[in-house]
């Protein structure tokens, strides 16, 4: 190919481009409108033509007032915002303008996460520290059995018999349980439920009694069939304090929370502590 035929092949490419850039929507009339966007959409690539439809998108719905746009004549001049909006820009300036707002918008994103992150962390530390105080209501024994009710003993109800003893500094008005009723060689436990105890008379600090629960028959308790080497195991998970108030639990950062967390750290691994 001779010099003369590159330049001109160079100066014709040059051309195009610049054709593609300089043509600008023309938003004196929604038919012109729409024919200019057209038309600059034939002039550009694949690639391009992508991004210039996501800014278009960006551009037209930022700001939109849904509210107004259902209000008599709403509709006309929600139309007219956005001719204004997109009248005398080139392909170039939407792209411009849409990767602008795209950025605000990860910006704000990313705040929310940021936000969220910090409040997830300190109910996972709440929750942590909650534990640790919980692990001094002590279960000291735990029995599940089933017993003889009505006069003929034709019924049996369940019975959950626990022995507390409240190691805490505080009064406790209620406590609340999660109780799995499993055999040794099973992986599978027979139950697992929660259950939750109003003292009467709260259980002062220091004191140990134990109690005989009945949860009703008709309960998953009272139709657990479970053979006789099933042990009860029960993890305090709340207490509430002398007024009702709560004042320890592992409730507020559960499973979910632990999941919201880890969604939000692998999209945004810098907030990592």
């Amino acid at each position: 190919m001779t010099i003369m035929k590159r330049v001109t092949l160079l100066l014709g490419v040059i051309a195009i481009l610049l054709s593609s850039c300089a043509k600008k929507i023309d938003g004196s009339s929604e038919e012109a409108m729409k024919s200019s966007i057209e038309e600059i959409k034939k002039s550009l690539d694949d690639e391009k033509k992508e991004k210039f439809e996501e800014s278009m998108k960006l551009i037209m719905f930022q700001g939109l007032d849904f509210g107004k746009l259902m209000q008599e004549g709403g509709a006309e001049e929600t139309v007219s915002d956005m001719k204004s909006k997109l009248d005398g820009k080139t392909a170039d300036d939407l792209i411009a303008e849409g990767e602008k707002i795209q950025a605000e918008i990860e910006r704000k994103k990313k705040d929310q996460a940021k936000g969220e992150i910090e409040e997830l962390n300190q109910k996972m530390g709440q929750a942590e520290k909650d534990k640790q105080m919980l692990a001094k209501f002590e279960v000291k024994r735990s029995r599940f059995y089933k017993r003889k009710k009505g006069t003929y003993y034709v019924t049996e109800e369940p019975i959950i018999e626990l022995t507390v003893r409240n190691g805490t500094d505080k009064a406790v008005s209620r406590a609340y349980f999660t109780g799995t009723l499993a055999s040794p060689k099973r992986s599978v436990p027979w139950i697992k439920d929660d259950f939750n105890y109003e003292i009467s008379g709260g259980l002062e600090p220091g004191e140990e009694v134990t109690w005989y629960l009945a949860p009703n028959m008709f309960s998953d308790w009272g139709k657990v069939d479970a053979p006789k080497d099933a042990v009860l195991t029960v993890d305090v998970t709340q207490l509430d304090g002398p007024n009702g108030e709560v004042m320890y639990s592992v409730n507020n950062f559960g499973e979910d929370e632990q999941e919201r967390l880890e969604e939000l750290l692998a999209d945004y691994p810098e907030f990592k502590k």
